[in-house]
Parts: C-alpha cells; sequence; structure tokens
C-alpha cells in the first residue's frame, strides 16, 4: 500500500523521512466482539528518531484507519513545529523586553523609590559591635 502523495509532501516539507516511521496494524481494543477480536485494523505509527506515536481504530476498515492514523502524524509533526517556532518568538520577545530602555515615567519612579528607601535606611542608625 503505499501513501497518498499529499501526506508524503507534507511530511517532507516537515523534514521527517517516511523510511523512519515504523508502521504496524495490530488488533483493536473495547467493545466490538468477535470482529474487534479477529481483524488487525488498528494502526499504529511511530517516528523512530523522536518518539513521536500515533494510534488509530476509529473505524473498522484498516485502509480508513491508516490513512487517518498517517494525517493525525503530520499534524502532530505540524503541531511541534508551531509550538518550537512559537517559543522562539516568545524568547525573542522576553529578550527585546529586557534590553529596551526605561520609559521616563519608570525612571522617575526607580529614582523615587531609591531615595525612598536610602532614606529609610539612614535612619536605622551604626551597627554597634558587642564586645
Amino acid at each position: 500500500m503505499s501513501l497518498p502523495t499529499q501526506i508524503v509532501e507534507k511530511l517532507a516539507a516537515l523534514g521527517v523521512r517516511v523510511a523512519d516511521i515504523d508502521e504496524q496494524f495490530v488488533r483493536g481494543t473495547g467493545p466490538g466482539g468477535q470482529k474487534i477480536n479477529k481483524t488487525s485494523s488498528t494502526v499504529w505509527l511511530r517516528h523512530r528518531p523522536t518518539g513521536v506515536e500515533v494510534r488509530t481504530q476509529r473505524e473498522r476498515s484498516q485502509a480508513i484507519n491508516r490513512e487517518v492514523a498517517w494525517w493525525s502524524l503530520v499534524a502532530k509533526f505540524e503541531e511541534r513545529q508551531r509550538s518550537a517556532a512559537a517559543e522562539k518568538e516568545q524568547e525573542r520577545e522576553a529578550q527585546r523586553r529586557r534590553v529596551r530602555q526605561k520609559s521616563w515615567g519608570q525612571k522617575r519612579k526607580m529614582v523615587a523609590t531609591k531615595h525612598h528607601r536610602a532614606g529609610q535606611k539612614s535612619r536605622r542608625g551604626q551597627v554597634r559591635d558587642w564586645e
């Protein structure tokens, strides 16, 4: 059985090789009686380098489950790529906020707070040695 070209193209665009994916057909679980116990309609996919796994048993047909599983795997890789890009963007934004110059109001408030603390500390008095 060959994969639809759309799936192969999407995986290639994501940098995932189809050869790195193990595909197994296993018996399903849950209600279904004799049919579920005799047929291996559940599809299990595992990407060896990353350990990403997908297991699908939605339909009775192995062919349909196979296509659903492959699309689910593509969706997982797309989500991982999106979250990595979002995390990178958040780090870049946090760095930008850390190094940007403070506004006039922030500087004024900071200096006022420092003067206030200095006044409090000056009223404490000298530390004496008890010897």
